[in-house]
C-alpha cells in the first residue's frame, strides 16, 4: 500500500487521538470528491488508493484534525507532479491571478521590512514551500536577498530561471534567514512539528516566522453537514480537510500549542505598519476589510496567520 500510518498527533506528539470519520479512497463520497478535484488539475488513478482508508482524526489535546493514513514519498511525487498537471496549474493560475494577487504579496513584504527596520539589502528572507516563486520574486523586486525551497522540480528550475536562489532542506539551517515564509504549507506537510523546528534552527537571532493556513472557525459544523460536493470557498465546503492534500487541519489553539512544543512564541508585527502600508483603499467594503482584518488577526486570532521567533 502506497500509504504511511501517522500514530501520534503530528503538531504535539500525543496519542490521545479520537475517529471523527472514515471511509475509503475509493467508494464513495471520497471517491467522487477525489475524482471532480483532480479531473480538473489532470488526473487521478485509484489502483494506487486501493484498500486505503480515509481516517480523519482528531487530537483530544491541542485539537488538531488530521488525516491518519496519508501518502508516503512515492504517492506524493505522483499526486503533485503528475496527478496535478504541473503546466496545467500554472496556466490556470496565470489566468486567476489578478493585481489583487500581487499586491497582497507585496504590502505584506513592506509590512515586515518596516518591522525589522533595516534597509531591504541587509535582509535575507527564504520562502518555504515557494511553488512558482512568485513572493520569492516580489522580494526579490524589493531588494532583499531573496531564497526559496521546493521539492517539485519543475518549479525549482521555472523559480531559478527568474533569479531566485533556491536553498536544500540541509543547507537551511547553516544559511540563517531573518524571515521565513511559510503560506498555505503546512497543511500539506507529514510531519509540522518536526519540519517547525527544523525552520527555527534557520532563523537569525532576532529572525521570524510566518505560518498561514486554511482557517475554517466553523469546523465543527461543516463536519456535521458533512457535504462532500459543496465546492471550494462555498459555506460547507470541506477542502480545509480535503483527502490527500490538506492532511493536518489546524484550530488556532493547534498552532499555538504546535509552536510551544517547538520553543517558539507569537510576535505581532504592529498595527501601524499593518495600515501604513495597505495599498488598496478603493470602496467602502476594502476600506473596511482594510480596518478589520488587522483586529481579527492581531486581537480576536480569528484567523490562522501568525509569525513566531524563537522563545525569549
Amino acid at each position: 500500500m502506497n500509504f504511511v500510518n501517522r500514530e501520534k498527533c503530528p503538531a504535539c506528539s500525543v496519542n490521545n487521538l479520537r475517529t471523527i470519520f472514515q471511509s475509503p479512497f475509493n467508494k464513495p463520497p471520497i471517491r467522487d470528491y477525489l475524482e471532480s478535484f483532480y479531473s480538473p488539475q489532470g488526473k487521478i488513478e485509484f489502483e494506487f488508493l486501493e484498500g486505503a482508508i480515509f481516517f480523519l482524526c482528531e487530537c483530544n489535546v491541542c485539537g488538531l484534525i488530521f488525516q491518519r493514513e496519508i501518502p508516503d514519498n512515492s504517492l506524493m511525487e505522483k499526486l503533485y507532479e503528475h496527478w496535478i498537471d504541473p503546466q496545467k496549474v500554472f496556466n490556470q493560475h496565470l489566468e486567476q491571478a489578478g493585481l489583487e494577487y500581487y499586491s497582497s504579496y507585496a504590502q505584506e513584504i513592506m509590512q515586515l521590512i518596516a518591522f525589522f527596520e533595516k534597509v531591504p539589502s541587509s535582509l535575507s528572507f527564504l520562502d518555504f514551500g515557494m511553488g512558482w516563486g512568485r513572493w520569492a520574486l516580489m522580494a526579490k523586486a524589493f531588494g532583499l536577498d531573496s531564497y526559496g525551497y521546493e521539492v517539485s522540480k519543475e518549479r525549482i528550475l521555472f523559480a531559478q530561471s527568474n533569479g531566485v536562489k533556491v536553498v536544500s532542506w540541509e543547507e537551511m539551517p547553516q544559511r540563517q534567514f531573518d524571515f521565513i515564509n511559510t503560506e498555505q504549507i503546512f497543511e500539506h506537510i507529514p510531519q509540522p512539528l518536526l519540519t517547525l523546528c527544523h525552520l527555527k534552527k534557520a532563523l537569525k537571532p532576532n529572525g521570524i516566522l510566518k505560518v498561514s493556513v486554511p482557517t475554517a472557525n466553523d469546523i465543527e459544523r461543516r463536519l456535521k453537514i458533512m457535504d462532500w460536493k459543496s465546492p471550494k470557498g462555498a459555506r460547507n465546503s470541506l477542502n480545509p480537510i480535503a483527502p490527500l492534500e490538506h492532511i493536518n487541519f489546524f484550530r488556532r489553539a493547534s498552532l499555538d500549542k504546535m509552536a510551544h512544543a517547538a520553543g517558539m512564541e507569537e510576535v505581532r508585527i504592529p498595527l501601524k505598519y499593518q495600515y501604513m502600508y495597505k495599498i488598496n483603499w478603493y470602496g467602502i467594503k476594502q476600506i473596511a476589510k482594510n480596518i478589520l482584518v488587522p483586529i481579527y488577526q492581531n486581537i480576536f486570532k480569528s484567523k490562522n496567520y501568525i509569525f513566531l521567533r524563537n522563545a525569549q
